[in-house]
């Protein structure tokens, strides 16, 4: 807690000494204690206390990542023999993703969070509603998952939600302090050890879905030593360009080609050897105003692979870190060299007002207007996205409320909207509201403010390169709103020279504003299956153009019953008559698809679905309590790949007083990125004769199997059994 809060003042050398200085006394403490307690008979209530059992990686329990701590379980491949490890498998990567980097100046953003592994350490997501999430991957090239473990291996779910928005993922490999030095006096004993651990990083990567790693040596090394780690070094970017098409090695700017732990903090004849067979360089916080330029002359034409580094607690930084980051930015943006911005958390842990989103929303807002370039998502049809932060208060299907539980999971993301920028001026605000409706997941755009009768308001919410072959495209979006808050999507076409031809899909004509386009698709809506919601859509062929942007656009009804009844409605918080200006519509979802595109699901007997891991336990007032691994797999010869997995349970029980039976209501259970969910202390009433756990396959264009034709495995309830496990 100390180092946390001294960090922000103390550059890197003075904070090493302090540390090393702290744990001598500490050691000193313990040593004195624990000759204290020899002395002294133990107390019974301290020997009485229950201790919870130490992890156990073997043993079935809710599926978690976790780093690797030691060389011994590198070299041993003992993660792949983890209960934990299939759970823990990336989905695989987006053609955007594996693809080069971009030929320009990048942002690699490096998340380093109180020792990592917090919320979203729960691979089948957690409960907090107000877990940190980045959500601004339109700025983002590089996503490196950080913590002070010798092997930090990216939770699955960053490596799902990045690849989604095509953001490469790498894991970090880091030696440092006593324990360091004593791993770099193993792994670099020989040219065969280097290799070695090398492979098993490699293997890693491969196996678990993410596209490289950081190297941090951060320890005094021997002359000796370095040929062996360049050969580290070479051999672990040979190996993953050989494995992970776009995959990538940055090099940590920390021990020096002598030997010296020195950080440079910036490319030079010192660290240019480990940047030469390697993918670029992550260079230390504390540079100065030149340094940039200086790195970018000594890295020639590789100048985009120098990541220069901010500490955003401002450690020493350039600029100060914190709202100052883009006093930094804005230097390497003139000097035309890529950034990397460490512990962006910063606006989370130092709770910065007035929330959480607000404030990281204006954070990021000084990073796009400093940094000037924005990626365009990944132009492959189908498109679809419900705007999921990856966190809610609740979560739907369709529109139906499917649980009102709370919960995290950064897996779930939909692509994220552009919705920097805002203007307090602008009559009408955008934004994630996540205790608002939501048609699918937990996530929404909620538009609400106001707007005169004969106004128009309209925002970007994405820039896209989806080229238009001769088949039109088919478009949904869902809308809730009040009587005569109307919303329509504006789409932007580019031709091959650039022009730019808009076309409006609404339920009603804007006959003010038809000379913004240069056509209007209109169609009433549909009734969605929830009351509510509203489903839009239309068809649109423009063969030859380019997709490339597309607008929310917020108006008013032409409708004179619409008007009278808006006017007419009483306001739901205080029974007052609201106000004809008061604006209000949510977007629940958008879909694009090519006109003749239909989803795809396996029918039920091509599944194969089984448990494992059963493990009963006597609950109270003759219950059951029940934990296990349910699988599924496509049988042989069957190649089909799906986005996720929702999971409910039919509990069946006896009718009291008589022999029929009672199917209870389909519960949600939770999703599954991989195919395998595991249940954990589930609650199994009196009474019931038979669990049915559904398994709902859903595709990346957000349409889903029908529950009735999911694949499932039924499980029958026979009585009292006791921790039997199988």
């Amino acid at each position: 807690m100390i180092l946390r809060f001294l960090r922000a003042y103390i550059n890197r050398r003075i904070l090493i000494t302090i540390r090393n200085f702290i744990r001598f006394i500490l050691s000193t403490l313990g040593t004195l204690y624990n000759f204290s307690a020899m002395s002294k008979p133990s107390s019974s209530s301290d020997s009485d206390l229950p201790q919870p059992p130490p992890f156990d990686p073997k043993q079935p329990s809710l599926p978690i990542s976790y780093p690797i701590k030691t060389l011994e379980d590198l070299e041993a491949r003992s993660y792949f023999n983890s209960f934990h490890y299939p759970f823990n498998i990336a989905l695989p990567s987006s053609s955007s993703s594996s693809s080069p980097l971009p030929n320009r100046r990048r942002l690699l953003v490096c998340h380093d969070m109180a020792g990592g592994y917090l919320d979203d350490k729960w691979v089948q997501g957690g409960t907090n509603p107000d877990a940190y999430a980045i959500w601004h991957w339109h700025l983002i090239d590089v996503f490196v998952y950080f913590s002070h473990s010798l092997v930090t291996l990216p939770p699955p779910c960053w490596t799902n939600t990045a690849h989604r928005h095509g953001v490469k993922v790498l894991g970090t490999f880091i030696t440092e302090w006593d324990e360091g030095r004593a791993a770099c006096d193993v792994l670099l004993s020989t040219k065969e050890s280097a290799q070695m651990y090398a492979e098993r990083l490699a293997e890693l990567a491969i196996n678990l879905g993410f596209d490289g790693w950081l190297i941090n040596m951060e320890v005094n090394l021997g002359r000796g030593q370095i040929p062996n780690l360049k050969e580290f070094v070479n051999h672990l970017s040979s190996l993953m360009h050989s494995s992970v098409p776009g995959s990538l090695v940055l090099w940590y700017d920390s021990v020096t080609v002598d030997g010296d732990l020195n950080w440079q903090d910036q490319l030079n004849d010192y660290n240019k050897p480990f940047f030469d067979i390697c993918d670029g360089i992550f260079v230390n916080y504390t540079w100065k105003e030149d340094y940039p330029s200086l790195s970018a002359a000594v890295a020639g034409d590789r100048r985009f692979d120098v990541y220069m580094g901010i500490d955003v607690f401002g450690r020493n930084t350039y600029g100060g870190g914190q709202w100052n980051v883009n006093a930094a930015l804005d230097v390497l943006r003139k000097d035309d060299v890529s950034a990397a911005i460490f512990a962006p958390g910063w606006v989370y842990e130092t709770k910065q007002p007035p929330d959480f989103e607000t404030a990281n929303n204006s954070w990021w807002d000084l990073v796009e207007k400093s940094w000037g370039v924005l990626r365009k998502y990944p132009g492959v049809l189908p498109f679809y996205t419900n705007f999921d932060q990856g966190r809610g208060y609740h979560f739907s299907k369709d529109g139906d409320l499917v649980s009102d539980a709370t919960w995290c999971n950064i897996s779930c993301q939909g692509f994220q909207p552009y919705l920097n920028f805002s203007d307090a001026t602008n009559p009408i605000q955008a934004l994630i509201d996540l205790k608002e409706s939501s048609y699918s997941g937990g996530g929404n755009i909620t538009f609400k403010g106001s707007l005169e009768e004969n106004a128009y308001f309209e925002k970007k919410i994405f820039e896209a390169e989806f080229l238009l072959s001769e088949l039109p495209i088919h478009l949904t979006y869902s809308v809730k709103s009040d009587a005569n808050s109307l919303l329509g999507l504006k789409l932007g076409f580019a031709s091959t020279n650039n022009k730019r031809e808009y076309i409006l899909l609404a339920s009603q004509p804007l006959n003010n504003y038809s000379g913004k386009f240069i056509k209007a698709v209109i169609k009433n809506g549909n009734k969605g299956p929830s009351p509510g919601w509203v489903v839009n859509e239309g068809t649109i062929a423009m063969n030859g153009y380019t997709l490339a942007e597309v607008h929310a656009v917020c108006h008013r009804s032409d409708s004179p019953l619409n008007k009278m009844r808006w006017q007419y409605s009483p306001d739901v918080s205080d029974g007052t008559p609201a106000s004809t200006s008061d604006y209000l519509a949510i977007l629940g979802h958008v879909s694009i698809q090519t006109s003749e595109y239909k989803p795809d699901f396996p029918v039920t007997s091509l599944w194969q679905v089984d448990a494992k891991y059963m493990k009963w336990m006597l609950g109270p007032q003759g219950s059951k309590i029940l934990s296990l691994q349910i699988s599924w797999e496509l049988k042989e010869g069957k190649n089909y790949q799906f986005r996720s997995y929702n999971v409910y349970l039919v509990k069946s029980s006896k009718q009291e007083g008589t022999s029929s039976t009672l199917d209870h209501v389909k519960e949600y259970l939770g999703v599954a990125q991989v195919k395998c969910y595991y249940v954990s202390d589930l609650k199994v009433p009196s009474g019931t004769y038979s669990l049915k756990f559904i398994i709902q396959v859903c595709g990346d264009d957000g349409t889903s199997q029908e529950l009735d034709e999911s694949p499932y495995y039924e499980l029958e309830v026979e009585g009292p059994q006791i921790s039997i496990t199988m």
